[in-house]
């Protein structure tokens, strides 16, 4: 079965968030440091990821095309208006909530990184899950960890990520039949240098030193795929 591993990964979430709403209720002060030390290690995290790759070229002009495509559809006012959406729908009355910030940090989380592309594909190409399943283990502890002060939003970003992880391990045998294997390599590479800009954004749009919009730049995980191609070719023609 295809969707296992992406199921299982919903469930993840789900867990975590359910254990995270325990902790909930502590100190403001020890939220404030808490989201503090998650946006510091979202930033190593996404700085790691980004020295994956050395064609820095072909991240630079991903995140360029991706980030023009973002803006005209504009990704981010859509993200925020469903969470927008979701607050006024599960809004305790005389409460304030966050559950909009929780629902979008959380998507662009766990949506955004080479887990939530190179697992669907394994799932769906050979039906082995297993990254999946450490994926979800991951991110039930990220939820877990989110859900303290982001609060009870953080479970709702299970819909745009069992959706795009299920789309990928769908259509993965389709991937597997169009790109060679030394392709795709390259293409994991620098899909994973360029989420790690992105991720680094989502660290410093937590530590409210900056507000990227990063959902606009979601599309250059996508135009990386094609911008590496015609890198290739270039390279072919004046080799």
């Amino acid at each position: 079965m295809e969707l296992a591993g992406v199921i299982v990964n919903g469930f993840g979430i789900a867990l975590g968030t359910l254990f995270g709403l325990f902790f909930n209720k502590i100190n403001e002060r020890i939220k404030e440091t808490i989201m503090a030390g998650i946006g510091l290690t979202v930033i190593v995290l996404g700085f790691s990821m980004g020295l994956e790759s050395d064609r820095t070229i072909v991240i630079l002009l991903s995140l360029l095309f991706g980030a023009l495509i973002g803006e005209g559809i504009d990704l981010d006012e859509k993200l925020n208006r469903i969470g927008a959406h979701l607050e006024v729908r599960f809004k305790k009355e005389g409460k304030e909530s966050n559950i909009a910030e929780g629902f979008v940090t959380a998507s662009l989380i766990f949506c955004v990184g080479a887990l939530a592309v190179i697992g669907p594909l394994d799932s769906g190409i050979h039906g082995n899950h297993e990254i999946l399943y450490t994926k979800s283990i991951l991110d039930g502890f990220t939820a877990l960890v989110l859900t303290t002060t982001l609060g009870f939003g953080v479970i709702f970003s299970i819909v745009p990520v069992v959706l795009y992880e299920g789309v990928i391990a769908l259509f993965a045998t389709q991937i597997d039949r169009f790109f060679s294997e030394s392709f795709f390599n390259l293409f994991i590479e620098d899909m994973t240098a360029t989420g790690g800009l992105l991720i680094v954004a989502i660290g410093l749009n937590l530590l409210n030193v900056t507000r990227i919009r990063v959902a606009n730049l979601l599309p250059s995980l996508v135009i990386v795929g094609v911008v590496l191609f015609i890198y290739l070719q270039v390279q072919q023609w004046f080799a």
